[in-house]
């Protein structure tokens, strides 16, 4: 069992930056794959991001429209995962979803098992 409880997200205007925190609690957090995945209204799900176990030598993968702009990273030692947003646009608008999976970082968020209750980030055009 994993509990995931996301924070960090807010207003901002574009080309500001945030950072959006995870925290886990749960007895084998260090061996779950974490992802971000984003939704905003009337749209589909989105996958975001992904990181493997590993904290150091983990497997990452991006979605498109973020590549190069974001970072997944995390810290196993505090339960915690990271998502470092930097030059944010309008379509980067929306719901962002922690989710862990005991699978590799895959981008289909059905294989995600856990999901915290999401945090909302708005960048202003």
């Amino acid at each position: 069992q994993v509990q995931l409880v996301e924070s960090g997200g807010g207003l901002v205007q574009v080309g500001d930056s945030l950072r959006l925190s995870c925290a886990a609690s749960g007895r084998t957090f260090s061996s779950y794959t974490m992802g971000w995945f984003r939704q905003a209204p009337g749209k589909e799900r989105e996958f975001v991001a992904a990181r493997s176990a590993s904290a150091s030598d983990g497997i990452t993968a991006y979605g498109g429209s973020v590549k190069g702009r974001f970072t997944i990273s995390r810290d196993n030692a505090k339960n915690t995962v990271y998502l470092q947003m930097n030059n944010l646009k309008p379509e980067d608008t929306a719901v962002y979803y922690c989710a862990a999976s005991q699978g590799g970082p895959g981008t289909n968020y059905r294989m995600y098992a856990y999901w915290g209750q999401g945090t909302q980030v708005t960048v202003s055009s």
